[in-house]
């Protein structure tokens, strides 16, 4: 009797933990697209110039995300036939929000559930054990990156003395392997 309530309670609890895992993931290298605004995006401006994008989940570190962008910037180089790429203007736009949470040691004075006042409160009447300005909570701050980058594109040896000009086969090279992949 026993192994049969185990099962399905150890199946409950493993999937539980798999979706919180897969919640908690940064954001793959992948384009951005139905269903979700995280990832690359890139679009075509002039014969030699683009527009390149990457927006990260609050899991995604800065780098993650200037890293990412660049990979795309190298692999947009690549696929329309060039050697080497220049930003032209480059940005990483910070955007935090702040989420509540309620302390886990206050209890809601109209909870049915024990609390710590629950034997002098009635309502309507004051409690000395109770809290007059509602409830404490914790804000947890959360941020979320997104780069973005105007490149120019060339063929041949890339500027020499340009410090915003990269070799397209380099940085694949170099940060492709750094860069998260779909699992």
């Amino acid at each position: 009797m026993k192994t049969r309530l185990l099962k399905p309670a150890l199946l409950a609890v493993s999937a539980a933990a798999l979706a919180l895992s897969a919640c908690a993931t940064a954001t793959p290298y992948g384009p951005a697209g139905y269903g979700t605004r995280y990832g690359y995006s890139d679009q075509r401006i002039d014969a030699d110039r683009f527009r390149v994008a990457f927006a990260g989940n609050s899991v995604t570190t800065r780098e993650q995300v200037e890293m990412s962008l660049l990979l795309r910037a190298a692999e947009v180089t690549l696929e329309s036939g060039h050697d080497w790429f220049a930003t032209v203007n480059r940005a990483t736009d910070r955007d935090v929000r702040y989420s509540p949470t309620p302390s886990p040691f206050y209890y809601d004075r109209y909870s049915p559930y024990w609390g710590p006042s629950w034997r002098y409160y009635r309502r309507g009447y004051w409690s000395p054990w109770s809290d007059p300005f509602g409830p404490d909570m914790d804000f947890r701050e959360i941020d979320r990156y997104e780069a973005t980058a105007e490149i120019v594109v060339g063929n041949g040896p890339k500027p020499a003395g340009d410090p915003n000009a990269f070799d397209a086969r380099e940085v694949v090279q170099n940060v492709g392997p750094r860069v998260p992949r779909p699992m």
